[in-house]
């Protein structure tokens, strides 16, 4: 078997570079589309030119986007494996973030579902949850973290076959400018939790291929995602699927939709929102 270097020839500048395109033009299932509007599996009903992501994330793998107000993400467990831990932050001002406490406590339900709020710690609402197929999520848990991976994988880094959630979040919050003190728990998507009557947590798992989620971003937005088991997973081995991520522009939730006014809570929430965007100049 040719080593890596037998492989490559990289010995002078011209070579690196013919090297360096030779590799550019293979593909990957991993790699984001660029335009979003030519990706394949585009959402039906979805205008092409309206689509700003499309990306498939690897197991194990993490992304994060910085979104405009209005953008509607879908997140589809093509396999019925995958796991997508998230973390919202508004990125006009970083320092407001996801609030699971809040998320829970304004709509009064531990478990998302269409219509959730995702809360910030400033009563406002980050984004909204809506045409959730899978119903399995989970509040409750946060995402791996490298002492747990540790113990149960024997690894935990990013470079390791089976990273954290917590250290891969912590690299996506490195491209804006977050550190590990603006990580906060966060939420997970297609891996289920229940509260038994005695407190016990148990772990529901997925509701199988082919389901999706969207979050509609009532603000300018930045979203970090990691697709890595969720912490109860009972198996042994690190299972995780694919986590396709598709998102284009839409409409934020405004007065008269039906989560506006869900609950005085949510109204209030929505309309914290509103004020903040007004005195910023966005509609």
């Amino acid at each position: 078997m040719s080593t890596i270097a037998e492989q490559h020839d990289t010995n002078t500048v011209l070579a690196a570079r013919a090297d360096a395109r030779a590799q550019g033009r293979q593909t990957s299932d991993y790699m984001p589309y660029l335009p979003a509007s030519r990706a394949p599996g585009i959402p039906e009903g979805v205008d092409p030119q309206a689509m700003v992501w499309a990306e498939t994330v690897a197991p194990g793998g993490y992304t994060h986007k910085r979104v405009a107000r209005g953008t509607r993400i879908r997140l589809t467990d093509a396999s019925g494996e995958a796991c997508a831990h998230v973390l919202a932050y508004n990125a006009l001002e970083p320092v407001e973030r996801l609030n699971v406490a809040d998320t829970m406590k304004i709509p009064w339900q531990a478990y998302l579902g269409d219509g959730h709020p995702l809360l910030s710690g400033e009563g406002r609402v980050l984004a909204t949850v809506d045409h959730d197929s899978s119903a399995h999520h989970d509040m409750m848990c946060g995402t791996s973290s490298s002492a747990w991976n540790e113990v149960k994988y024997g690894a935990s880094s990013s470079g390791s076959p089976s990273p954290a959630g917590a250290a891969l979040l912590a690299l996506a919050g490195t491209k804006h400018g977050l550190g590990a003190r603006d990580l906060p728990p966060a939420i997970s998507f297609f891996k289920g939790v229940r509260v038994e009557a005695d407190g016990e947590l148990t772990f529901t798992g997925t509701a199988g291929p082919g389901h999706s989620v969207e979050l509609i971003a009532e603000m300018p937005m930045i979203i970090l995602v990691a697709n890595v088991p969720h912490p109860l997973d009972p198996r042994p081995d690190y299972v995780v699927g694919p986590l396709r991520i598709d998102a284009w522009r839409d409409r934020p939730t405004g007065p008269g939709d039906t989560y506006f006014d869900a609950s005085p809570e949510s109204h209030r929430a929505y309309l914290n929102t509103l004020d903040y965007l007004n005195a910023q100049g966005i509609s």
